[in-house]
């Protein structure tokens, strides 16, 4: 995607109603350049709509709170919310919200147990930010989101365990219950970061990051292969420590 599209996405998705010649006006591209990306664009072609007066809309809004983004994952709520409430009432909430998006809930590879790690992990992660003297008003209003789930055509695809949106930043975060990583685990959490760039727009950094949940005091970067890009790996008892880290909070 380049950056001409990923400004006209930004502007559909960020406004609640907006036509062509608007978008033209704020983007300074010509109509012929705006309707080639209006009826080309994978993303607006999957993830936007047209309504009967000419006005383009996105699915997943780039606002506070993401309207529409609940309709693509399992579990979604503010951070404080996901806080004060129980495993059981979480994986009921993330059983049906799975359903609705298709996601296969076949338990015979653990996948509860699963769930139940990454839910621990991310309230221990909150926990360990207030143990640290982190106020509970920073962070009750971040969006945390569980089994993200896009799958629109061959070109929009985006799978994730969970999304932490902060003020600035989207962690994209990939479990594992294991105490040491693999290129190919590494490269799987690093997998979607473009696509949730543009997704979440230019007011966001992404920060993928591989949780290795069964490890512990792990808290590293480690390069991709043939790049010079890095990803945090993090045992989850280090969880808090990362997204503090990243988010200047001191």
């Amino acid at each position: 995607m380049d950056a001409i599209e990923r400004n006209i996405y930004a502007l559909i998705c960020s406004h609640e109603g907006i036509k062509a010649k608007n978008i033209g006006r704020k983007s300074g591209e010509s109509r012929q350049t705006i309707n080639h990306y209006l009826y080309g664009s994978p993303y607006i072609k999957e993830l936007c709509y047209q309504d009967k007066a000419y006005r383009w809309h996105g699915l997943i809004r780039q606002s506070v709170p993401h309207y529409g983004i609940e309709d693509f994952c399992g579990y979604y709520s503010w951070a404080g919310e996901f806080l004060d409430i129980d495993f059981e009432e979480f994986l009921e909430r993330l059983k049906t919200g799975c359903r609705h998006i298709g996601r296969n809930l076949n338990d015979t590879r653990g996948l509860f147990h699963s769930f139940e790690d990454t839910y621990n992990t991310m309230q221990n992660m909150f926990g360990g930010l207030m143990a640290g003297g982190v106020e509970r008003s920073i962070w009750d209003r971040w969006e945390i989101l569980f089994e993200l789930r896009i799958k629109r055509s061959r070109s929009i695809r985006i799978y994730a365990d969970v999304i932490l949106v902060t003020d600035e930043k989207v962690f994209s975060l990939e479990f594992k219950m294991k105490d040491e990583m693999s290129i190919e685990e590494l490269e799987q959490a690093a997998k979607y970061s473009e696509y949730l760039e543009v997704l979440f727009g230019p007011r966001y950094d992404v920060i993928p990051a591989l949780v290795l949940t069964a490890g512990v005091d792990i808290y590293e970067d480690a390069q991709l292969t043939d790049t010079t890009a890095m990803v945090p790996v993090c045992s989850g008892d280090r969880l808090h420590c990362l997204v503090r880290d990243y988010c200047g909070i001191l």
